[in-house]
């Protein structure tokens, strides 16, 4: 007998009962801790380097993700109302000071009527 037949022979199926669980189990607790999956492409053609391509992905909760210091979510303009107006506020500061100092350098000391 092979030494993988003895070894299965003499495993007693109660030390090591199978996992039980659902998928939603499975997923929580994923979910809770966070899982990483890397990884790269790399394309040569005669030991010249064409194309590289990184992969990494974070699957966790918006709460782990927030632990780990992950929170694009919220200071990119296209997927947060809040971070749109924000960036529409700072656009109008930084114009609202190019206007003042165009002003200052033509003279003008007053902001023309209706202009606010």
């Amino acid at each position: 007998m092979s030494e993988v037949a003895d070894w299965n022979a003499n495993l007693d199926p109660e030390a090591c009962p199978p996992l039980a669980g659902t998928l939603a189990d499975l997923l929580e607790r994923v979910l809770d801790k966070g899982i990483v999956i890397a990884g790269d492409i790399k394309i040569d053609l005669l030991d010249i380097e064409l194309l590289t391509i990184r992969l990494r992905l974070f699957i966790a909760s918006v709460d782990t993700a927030r632990k780990a210091g992950i929170d694009w979510w919220e200071t990119d303009p296209a997927l947060s109302s809040r971070a749109a107006r924000d960036e529409l506020a700072v656009e109008n500061a930084r114009l609202r000071a190019e206007l003042a100092a165009v002003r200052h350098t033509d003279g003008e000391t007053e902001e023309p009527e209706g202009v606010r």
